[in-house]
């Protein structure tokens, strides 16, 4: 396969051939006491086990953590969990793993993206973690796409037919990619991702741009549900930063159009009524759920708004089945649900 490959990655809802999850191992992502790494290790167990219900599972794991891991995991899922050997850093799969994307004709392709730490971070490391994703597309037996842009599967979402989501400080982050400007990243992104029409939200959510935040990933803040629709995360309060930003989001979305023409449709689903916690401001998010294979595992919070939010989520992808799992414990270390999955879609 050339350069000159045209690459598409199919919508989340596509039909999947498995899910990609990392094992939480070292660093900060597992807390600072053996209570703290329990209760992480228990809540990336239980998101693997609820995927597990719909489609395969794949969790990269260290070598040392190999026999915990899979008692944490257990044996008695409807889909098997499977186990591949690699040195991490962290357990952030969505950002460290590839990207995966289809030729014209079926093949599996897996683009990998730079990963520095989101922008260098001064508390993150990523030796380790830049080599996973050739790894996973080794073991998944796709091709390896190198990239030249710095950046994390959390930082985009696509409509499968030629739209993606992306945030300005993220791409153009001086810490990732500097002096890029739009038209770079969209230069070398349009035929890695199969888009066209790049829609580029201005900002994040407030939390995502604290000491550990990623500086504006989308996927807390707004997806693709089916072509020419979009799921927003919606602030209802004016107590919370994020009332003006999601205004201000939606402002930019009901201006575009996608790639055939569309306006965008923009479904509101409300933020959990908790508006702060230790540190400040919350992120919790219900736009940070994964679509599987007629199923949606989506994150709650014990929060009031809960049943609202798994509501909508199941009138925006009709005949799935939405699952909720407790994504407190992933939104204190930094992320949610879809940043801890990486779906491979089926390929011939």
């Amino acid at each position: 396969m050339g350069e000159t490959t045209r690459w598409q990655m199919p919508a989340e809802w596509a039909p999947h051939e498995r899910t990609w999850m990392a094992w939480p191992s070292t660093g900060y992502t597992l807390g600072d006491t053996e209570e703290e790494a329990d209760l992480a290790r228990r809540t990336w167990a239980e998101v693997a086990r609820a995927v597990a219900r719909f489609e395969p599972v794949t969790v990269v794991v260290e070598p040392r953590d190999i026999h915990s891991c899979r008692d944490f995991l257990g044996n008695d899922t409807v889909h098997p969990i499977d186990i591949v050997i690699s040195e991490l850093d962290d357990a952030w799969m969505r950002d460290i793993g590839p990207t995966f994307v289809l030729d014209p004709d079926g093949g599996l392709g897996a683009v990998d993206w730079i990963f520095n730490g989101w922008g260098a971070q001064s508390w993150a490391t990523w030796d380790r973690d830049a080599e996973v994703a050739e790894r996973v597309a080794d073991a998944a037996g796709a091709h390896h796409i190198p990239s030249t842009i710095v950046g994390e599967g959390g930082g985009l979402h696509v409509d499968g037919e030629g739209t993606v989501l992306l945030t300005e400080t993220v791409q153009l982050d001086p810490g990732r990619n500097p002096g890029a400007m739009k038209g770079d990243i969209e230069t070398e992104m349009g035929p890695l991702l199969g888009v066209d029409t790049f829609i580029w939200l201005p900002r994040g959510l407030t939390r995502d741009y604290d000491e550990f935040g990623t500086r504006g990933h989308v996927d807390i803040v707004a997806t693709f549900t089916e072509p020419g629709r979009v799921l927003l995360h919606w602030q209802e309060d004016p107590a919370h930063p994020d009332h003006a930003v999601c205004r201000e989001v939606e402002a930019v979305l009901l201006a575009e159009k996608d790639s055939a023409g569309r306006a965008l449709e923009v479904t509101r689903i409300p933020a959990p009524q908790t508006l702060t916690d230790d540190e400040g401001p919350v992120d919790w998010s219900y736009v940070n759920h994964l679509v599987c294979n007629d199923g949606v595992v989506a994150c709650v919070f014990e929060d009031p708004h809960d049943a609202r939010a798994l509501e909508v989520l199941r009138e925006v992808y009709p005949g799935r089945e939405v699952v909720g799992v407790d994504a407190r414990p992933l939104f204190d270390r930094g992320g949610g649900i879809h940043c801890i999955t990486q779906q491979q879609p089926e390929s011939a």
